[in-house]
């Protein structure tokens, strides 16, 4: 790994630990040159997942936006950017698992919104507003009974 300080071509690393729940591996370097120490993440590289989007657009999969949309969902919410990022985890791993190169953006949708609804009821059903593009007061009531019946169940559990 060249320095990003001197550019010297050859660095130490004096640290490695596995971050993101293994997902990655954080690493200390340390330039012998110049003495300069900096950080570097290695991640397992994936081939490139497109989502077909329901107008049957197709564009890539990006982690980035999915972050952001489940931030958008959970802002001012007690769910924490740890539970935020393990979902974010948890949908790629089950994207990457059934092995298509192509993914529906309602097959997306689904995984968040059952992840979301184990999480916190408030972020489930701003995403699942949006998600869902409730039309009217009604089919949001039909979204809030459908909760309250779940809620129902495990109790009874």
């Amino acid at each position: 790994m060249k320095c990003t300080q001197c550019q010297f071509q050859d660095t130490k690393v004096i640290e490695s630990r596995d971050v993101s729940e293994g997902e990655a591996t954080r690493r200390r370097r340390l330039c012998p040159e110049c003495n300069y120490r900096f950080t570097t993440y290695e991640r397992l590289e994936r081939p490139q997942l497109i989502v077909v989007k329901n107008d049957g657009k197709r564009q890539m999969f990006s982690r980035e936006k999915l972050l952001a949309g489940l931030y958008r969902a959970c802002e001012k919410t007690p769910v924490t950017s740890l539970q935020i990022e393990r979902i974010v985890l948890d949908i790629e791993h089950q994207l990457y698992a059934c092995g298509e190169p192509e993914v529906s953006s309602a097959k997306i949708g689904g995984l968040v919104i059952e992840h979301l609804s184990k999480v916190d009821e408030v972020a489930y059903v701003r995403f699942a507003s949006v998600y869902r593009r409730f039309k009217d007061i009604s089919s949001f009531e039909q979204e809030l009974s459908h909760i309250r019946e779940q809620k129902l169940d495990l109790v009874k559990e």
